[in-house]
């Protein structure tokens, strides 16, 4: 088996004090064991405005929060699924939500770009926010392999699209990281319904990685960090505040799952529908 972590953070405007906090976060894990470690969404800048990810945001390759990840991994010999960075965009006015895979080398070997930005209006607090302003979406579902099985990322918003995690489940996904920083209302409406419902469709472990706490900007973020396993167990969960959770990965479970629970290979929607 193999042991992960999912961090916990609020994180604030600051990018430095962000790294610092990511860091140590990172070492306690590494201490309960963890061989592999995700960072929550906008771990590395939660600023005081949208567009303050723009000042922020590095070119492929280079940059302080990309140093950051890529060393952390190499000094501690630890996977880390880096929540997300501002990647440059297409345009001066627009970032990618981007989240990369380092192994414990310190090499990048995934790249996910978020796909569905969040772009709502909660009118029980009367929250808006339009990432679309900022922000410009991903294309792709990206699956990749590694030792703790077929991994596949997404973020935040994603939770809610189904399509997403069939799509993994076709590349043969076996544990699904969700770098996430759900607002205080949606995720104690639907965060951990949504979690369950992604680990027991597809079989496979989630590891929910959450912005959770008062934020200087004056958002709330839920937490509720938590690990599932395939069956839509929570076999670890923190609910507020700085900290992590861990748990093991049993690839043998998910094997002996869906072996026993065939759902993946009962599914016909590949038969076009009759109109009468």
């Amino acid at each position: 088996m193999k042991r992960v972590a999912a961090i916990q953070m609020a994180s604030g405007p600051n990018v430095r004090a962000n790294l610092t906090e990511a860091g140590k976060l990172i070492g306690h894990a590494v201490n309960a064991g963890a061989g592999m470690v995700v960072l929550p969404e906008n771990f590395a800048i939660m600023g005081m405005a949208e567009k303050d990810k723009l000042k922020a945001k590095e070119k492929p390759g280079q940059g302080p929060i990309q140093d950051f990840l890529a060393k952390e991994a190499a000094r501690l010999g630890v996977w880390i699924v880096g929540g997300t960075l501002p990647l440059e965009g297409s345009d001066a006015g627009h970032v990618r939500a981007t989240c990369l895979t380092y192994n414990d080398k310190g090499q990048q070997v995934g790249r996910y770009d978020k796909i569905h930005l969040f772009d709502v209006q909660l009118e029980e607090s009367g929250e808006t926010y339009h990432e679309s302003e900022t922000i410009e979406p991903g294309q792709s579902v990206t699956v990749i392999d590694t030792p703790f099985g077929r991994l596949g990322v997404a973020i935040c918003y994603d939770l809610r699209f189904p399509e997403v995690f069939r799509n993994m489940a076709d590349q043969k996904v076996e544990v699904i990281a969700i770098p996430s920083a759900f607002t205080a209302i949606t995720g104690k409406a639907h965060w951990e319904t949504l979690l369950r419902a992604r680990a027991i469709e597809n079989l496979s472990y989630v590891i929910a990685s959450a912005q959770g706490g008062y934020h200087v900007n004056g958002r709330e973020t839920y937490g509720n960090s938590m690990i599932i396993d395939p069956w839509g167990a929570i076999l670890d969960c923190l609910p507020r505040g700085s900290g992590f959770v861990v748990a093991d990965i049993d690839l043998q479970k998910i094997i002996n799952t869906r072996r026993s629970f065939p759902v993946l290979e009962h599914r016909r929607m590949s038969c076009n529908p009759t109109h009468g």
